[in-house]
């Protein structure tokens, strides 16, 4: 899977661009606020349908312009496909791939990234939510019916808790919630079940990756905490954790009600890492984090290739400034024996050692030369 051409109109501090790219290592270099992150942006974006910096489409419109677009040529399994984005102050975006007009379900899984910034140097040591996130959107990216289960299950998350408010106002029914909890559990239950098949499969990668970066001196261990669940529960836990759940949320009755929101569910559970049996967002030192997180990422490119059959675009966004040597040669190492198609942005060029590393982009003012 590469990405062919990019092409932006109105996008951020872009006019006009049009850019063709090429399947290796592509370097874009420039001072800061020159334009270099709107070009990783923007083939996040197509990835998943939103931007990592912002919430608000209206934002990735040029200043002075009522419209833009983001429009990518892609190949996918040897198939080139076209693949469009239409962005406007006044009205709904759309979407479209090989000119069909395509909602976002139908968007997840047709381009695949893996996305490395300066942010994600904190994923370890941040909210679960985050790592949350990070494990949703790499197996949406592998299973677009997963990503389909996660809207449904916030779909029903929201009306329970929206529930939950008008029982503690006196305005609802309690006895509705077993309609809502059936549902739940069901959906909760499919989650669970992805999440930790996904999990296993990515301790096993990050693992192998954390041994070649510390020269098999540390081990990597990625665990899911089902958030409540009891070490003496352990087991087969997709077998068991329907009866569990459902008894914890009429356990937790009378509270979620006093709160408005629901207490136990995967929408609270967590991802835990360890190096050599040392929690690393707890005891790790700086250097350990960002090698798990490091690692974390790697494995996240070799478990879509798995699932997929194919390596996604690697989009690794001001992160050289923020590695030691040695994690940066780790890093440009893999890339280049993979030969995965890799979008890179940086300050200087001193970061690459070799002068034939890729190709490189000078970026100014919103415009690459």
């Amino acid at each position: 899977m590469y990405v062919r051409s990019l092409k932006l109109r109105n996008y951020r501090n872009y006019n006009e661009l049009d850019l063709t790219l090429q399947p290796g290592i592509n370097i874009f270099l420039g001072p800061n606020a020159q334009g270099k992150t709107n070009i990783i942006e923007a083939i996040y974006y197509a990835s998943l349908g939103h931007s990592h910096r912002t919430h608000q489409d209206a934002e990735l419109i040029f200043w002075q312009a009522e419209q833009g677009a983001v429009i990518i040529d892609f190949d996918r399994r040897g198939v080139t496909n076209h693949l469009e984005f239409q962005f406007s102050r006044t009205k709904r975006r759309r979407i479209l791939l090989n000119e069909h007009p395509i909602r976002l379900k139908e968007l997840i899984g047709s381009l695949n990234t893996v996305l490395f910034s300066p942010e994600d140097l904190f994923l370890i040591k941040g909210a679960p939510a985050a790592r949350r996130r990070f494990l949703d959107g790499e197996i949406s990216q592998a299973s677009p019916a997963y990503y389909h289960e996660i809207v449904e299950f916030n779909r029903i998350l929201s009306q329970r808790n929206s529930l939950l408010k008008r029982i503690r106002e006196r305005r609802g029914d309690a006895s509705m919630l077993e309609l809502w909890d059936v549902q739940l559990v069901k959906s909760a239950q499919k989650i669970v079940a992805k999440r930790l098949e996904a999990v296993r499969k990515l301790n096993m990668l990050a693992n192998l990756m954390q041994r070649r970066i510390s020269s098999d001196q540390e081990n990597l261990t990625v665990s899911y905490d089902i958030h409540g669940w009891e070490p003496q529960k352990s087991g087969d836990m997709t077998k068991t954790f329907a009866s569990w759940y459902n008894e914890m949320l009429r356990k937790s009755q009378e509270t979620d009600i006093l709160r408005g929101s629901t207490s136990y569910g995967p929408h609270h559970d967590d991802l835990v890492l360890t190096v050599n049996g040392i929690n690393l967002r707890t005891f790790g030192s700086q250097g350990q984090q960002r090698t798990g997180v490091l690692s974390l990422k790697l494995a996240e490119l070799e478990f879509l290739r798995s699932e997929t059959g194919e390596y996604p675009i690697l989009l690794l966004d001001d992160v050289m400034s923020e590695l030691d040597v040695k994690r940066r040669q780790q890093l440009l190492q893999f890339i280049r024996k993979e030969r995965i198609q890799t979008l890179i942005t940086a300050t200087d060029a001193a970061y690459f050692p070799n002068e034939h590393m890729g190709t490189y982009y000078q970026v100014r003012y919103g415009r690459i030369l």
